[in-house]
């Protein structure tokens, strides 16, 4: 039996040696490497937080003492050493989440994966722990991987900072990354500490004074390390970074040396005050496919091989990142007006290929979504057109922004929404499944969602023409699929994909939900029920023309991967309300809920949306035997039990 067989609880790491704790950290991140080549996942930050993980939970006692993970993929290690180790269905449906879970665990707190909320987490429980009496509780909060570079980190700082009673240890997982290296000032500062040699030098000398000594020596040097840590930071001048905090500093510590961060640590516990502990550690640690990666140090992979860290996947289709990517750069070429800004997210959302071409027109601001929508209305100011890429989940993180900086002030900025709806194993936090119903408030704000690569392109162009106003363009994760062409564009831009004669059902898609209509108007024309299938291509304002058609037809369907409530549909309703066009309207979409993660497929089925659920349904409220029920048929029609359908595809 392994070391890591033993462990079902945190508690059981304290009958373990500190000789064998190498070998538990050596163990772990074999488990890691070969459950995260099976699955995928978040490799290389697990493998570079493995000792300090086990320091962690051997000082402190969870869940009596509050360990908060930020950002919460960084909790593998976690998840084991709390007695989780069946990692064989890893963010699938069924198994583990890719990120801590209370369902999971009385040892997760925070579920949310958006970076940079840790500190008020910890700041508010460590409040309520003192108010209420519970004074032998401790909260730990481990920060890192780029979340230092979010704004809300600082303002939680700043508060914590003006209360010095609380048991509050922030331990910072200092490795210079998020997804790609970490960007801004604040990294700067923490690449000085990490190779300071005044640092270095005066570590090694009272390390080899202390050798001298034999092993009576060594044993003391090994009692005052984590002491030593804090008194050579001072004399190197490394607290300059928190030195208005009013906060204590101890570091920086060797992430790795699991003895040396339980010795900080175990110091940091019993200071009876906010403490912070930084650690400098190496993302993708003991993995060299890992650590060879320039790009992300494998920060999230698919299924590779174990040896070589190679992909063994299948190579698949072009996606819509990669397609965006592209089209980008050759629009940058015509129009030197367009810069780009992103949020930690320079590769993941395709602004890589512009970057190594045009690199002073590419900004990467850290995780820091506000700053970069407010930076992007000063760049238009300024007489640019900036093209804001984020995942579409991190849009909300930015409303306020998009609403009283962009759009108040009429900027043209683009914002292009990476990894939009149900984007699958990530879980709740991670589907980008609200931006539609939260965009489409902002006044004079348009918004495209592209069915295919074809219309990407075009929609794209489109968008960075627009300088009067914000512009959106959301792409869903994954390859872009089949293309399908129109039978004809209406002069409004709306594509008409597939029409009847019998004029029974209009079918409004969005984006990539368009292949889902096509075949519901398929089954429906087995059942004798026309329907006209249509992309509006830019869904917000609704165009002229989907209200004439709704006009024209018994029932109105709309079918997005967006929540119902306040969804493209509903503005549909309202806009035909407004018209005077009284044509039912059933909008499907998803449930206002936190969907669990799972595949796309998965989830879209538990949730009611696949072609053969929505035909049914649409059968039923032909007949008027479901609400709401289609119009009846004018008195002068006449069934010949044939529908012609003109579709291309």
């Amino acid at each position: 039996m392994t070391l890591l067989e033993t462990i079902h609880g945190p508690r059981d790491l304290d009958g373990l040696s500190k000789e064998q704790l190498p070998q538990l950290a050596a163990e772990i991140r074999a488990f890691l490497v070969r459950e995260i080549s099976k699955t995928g996942g978040h490799l290389g930050p697990n493998l570079g937080v493995v000792e300090m993980t086990i320091a962690i939970h051997r000082v402190f006692h969870s869940p009596t003492d509050a360990i908060v993970f930020d950002t919460g993929h960084q909790s593998y290690v976690h998840k084991l050493l709390t007695g989780r180790q069946d990692f064989s269905k890893l963010r699938q449906l069924g198994g583990l989440a890719g990120y801590p879970q209370r369902s999971e665990s009385v040892h997760d707190i925070v579920e949310s994966s958006h970076a940079s909320s840790s500190l008020s987490w910890a700041d508010g429980i460590s409040r309520a722990f003192e108010i209420t009496g519970q004074n032998d509780r401790h909260v730990v909060a481990v920060v890192g991987d780029g979340a230092l570079t979010g704004g809300m980190t600082w303002e939680a700082l700043n508060n914590i900072s003006d209360d010095n009673t609380r048991k509050l240890i922030i331990v910072v997982n200092d490795n210079g990354r998020s997804y790609a290296p970490t960007i801004g000032g604040m990294a700067r500062f923490l690449n000085t500490i990490r190779t300071r040699a005044s640092y270095r030098d005066a570590y090694l000398t009272s390390k080899d004074v202390f050798d001298r000594l034999g092993a009576p020596g060594r044993a003391v040097w090994r009692g005052v390390r984590g002491g030593m840590h804090g008194f050579l930071a001072r004399v190197t001048n490394n607290e300059a970074l928190y030195s208005n905090l009013e906060i204590k500093y101890i570091g920086p510590i060797d992430g790795h040396d699991v003895h040396a961060m339980e010795e900080a640590l175990a110091q940091a516990k019993g200071y009876g005050a906010p403490v912070i502990v930084h650690a400098i550690t190496q993302k993708g640690k003991g993995y060299d496919p890992a650590v060879r990666d320039d790009a992300d140090q494998f920060h999230a992979v698919g299924q590779i091989d174990p040896e070589t860290g190679e992909s063994v996947e299948e190579p698949g289709a072009e996606s819509y990142t990669s397609v965006f990517a592209d089209e980008l750069l050759r629009l940058a070429i015509e129009n030197d007006r367009i810069v780009a800004i992103t949020a930690a997210m320079l590769r993941p959302t395709g602004l890589h290929k512009m970057a190594e071409r045009f690199p002073s027109r590419v900004h990467d601001v850290g995780i820091a979504e506000q700053h970069a929508v407010t930076s992007a209305a000063g760049l238009a100011f300024g007489g640019l057109h900036p093209v804001v890429a984020l995942y579409a989940t991190f849009i909300n993180r930015a409303f306020d922004q998009v609403l009283m900086d962009v759009a108040l002030h009429k900027a043209g900025v683009t914002f292009v929404l990476d990894r939009s709806g149900v984007t699958g194993p990530d879980g709740p936090s991670h589907h980008g499944m609200w931006d539609l119903a939260i965009l489409q408030v902002v006044p004079n704000i348009r918004l495209a969602a592209p069915r295919d690569s074809i219309r990407l392109r075009e929609e794209l162009a489109e968008a960075v023409a627009v300088d009067d106003g914000p512009t959106v363009v959301r792409n869903p994760k994954g390859t872009v699929g089949r293309e399908f062409d129109a039978i004809r564009r209406l002069d409004d831009g709306v594509d008409v994909l597939q029409e009847a004669t019998q004029q029974d059902v209009l079918i409004v898609t969005v984006g990539p939900m368009a292949a889902m209509g096509l075949d519901v108007a398929d089954r429906l024309a087995a059942q004798g029920i026309g329907a006209t299938v249509v992309d509006p291509r830019w869904v917000v304002p609704v165009p002229r023309s989907i209200i004439t058609l709704a006009a024209a037809h018994r029932i109105v369907v709309t079918i997005e991967d967006g929540i119902r409530v306040g969804g493209i549909g509903t503005r549909i309703r309202q806009d035909l309300r407004e018209a005077g066009v009284d044509t039912a309207v059933t909008e499907l979409g998803l449930p206002d809920q936190f969907l669990n993660h799972g595949t796309r497929a998965e989830i879209l089925e538990r949730v009611g949306l696949t072609p053969q659920r929505i035909a049914r349904d649409v059968v039923a409220m032909v007949l008027g035997s479901k609400i709401p029920n289609a119009r009846p048929l004018p008195a002068d029609h006449t069934d010949t039990g044939a529908i012609k359908v003109t579709r291309r595809d």
